[in-house]
């Protein structure tokens, strides 16, 4: 074996890793790749025989490469969002596949990943090095610029914001009671009951529909009488509903015709559904993963 094959497959043995980095930090699949690919023609040219821990290199490599495109994400947004759904990971209701179960491993929930787009670029990504890999504010510092004790304080604010916006509630666990939850919310709408749907909502259950900028569509819709009266308004869709996993929980892809209209997360707390994240952008849906409609 020569040199570049020997360090090609000291590479795979970290890809899991650095795809669970990116995705972290830029909540796109798709974005995660082009950065672990990105980290590989770094590594493939750079000289690696002084590189004493080739995972903490690469997740160094990797967490530059993110925080640009964060950077660079901001910049070409004409106007700022109030939120953003991140492209989810969806797979089929029977069970995430290997490669899915590995990316997501943590639990990493849509509704988690919509509080992390708030974040500011050094702020996301001193939280997910610092509190989701347990990387030292050494390396985060080196990473961002700064101090130690600067990485240290946006991780600090970063985890301050994501406690503030809820995004750290522990949903339940178990998944068969998850899909009860999902499936009683979408027989209440097919049926029209009013009651039904209020009693699988939380009282402050909070819907984020995402239609992607400039499109009509995307809200922010609080609390379950409100909740309850918008999914009575897409009771016609119910037809369409496929229930999926998405980022490792109970959710749907509503397809009518076959032509993907809705990506649906739940979030789901003692038995309610606490947070609603629907990825409803055509042109992000069309770049996602969808085979779960193929069968």
């Amino acid at each position: 074996m020569d040199e570049h094959d020997w360090l090609a497959e000291r590479f795979e043995e970290q890809r899991t890793h650095l795809r669970a980095v990116a995705y972290r930090m830029l909540g796109s699949p798709s974005e995660a790749d082009d950065a672990v690919q990105e980290a590989w023609l770094r590594l493939s040219r750079a000289d690696s025989s002084d590189v004493e821990n080739l995972r903490a290199w690469l997740t160094t490599v990797v967490s530059r490469v993110c925080l640009n495109m964060l950077r660079s994400r901001r910049t070409r947004r004409e106007e700022p969002l109030d939120f953003h759904v991140p492209d989810p990971i969806v797979s089929r209701a029977d069970g995430t596949d290997p490669e899915h179960e590995a990316l997501l491993a943590d639990s990493v929930g849509l509704a988690l990943l919509v509080v992390l787009e708030q974040l500011t670029p050094a702020e996301r990504l001193a939280f997910v090095l610092h509190d989701m890999f347990a990387v030292p504010f050494d390396d985060i510092a080196a990473i961002v610029g700064r101090s130690p004790t600067a990485a240290r304080q946006l991780a600090s604010r970063a985890r301050r914001r994501v406690q503030g916006a809820g995004g750290v509630r522990s949903p339940d666990a178990d998944l068969a009671r998850q899909r009860e939850v999902v499936d009683a919310f979408f027989a209440a709408s097919r049926a029209g009951d009013f009651d039904a749907l209020l009693a699988v909502l939380d009282p402050d259950v909070v819907t984020r529909s995402d239609a992607g900028p400039g499109r009509p569509g995307s809200a922010v819709v609080r609390g379950a009488r409100a909740v309850a009266e918008r999914a009575m308004s897409y009771a016609r869709l119910a037809p369409w509903v496929r229930p999926a996993l998405v980022n490792g929980a109970a959710g749907a892809v509503v397809a009518p015709q076959g032509q993907p209209f809705a990506v649906m997360g739940f979030t789901i707390a003692d038995g309610r559904i606490v947070e609603i994240d629907a990825l409803t952008d055509p042109e992000r849906l069309r770049r996602l993963d969808l085979t779960i409609l193929d069968d």
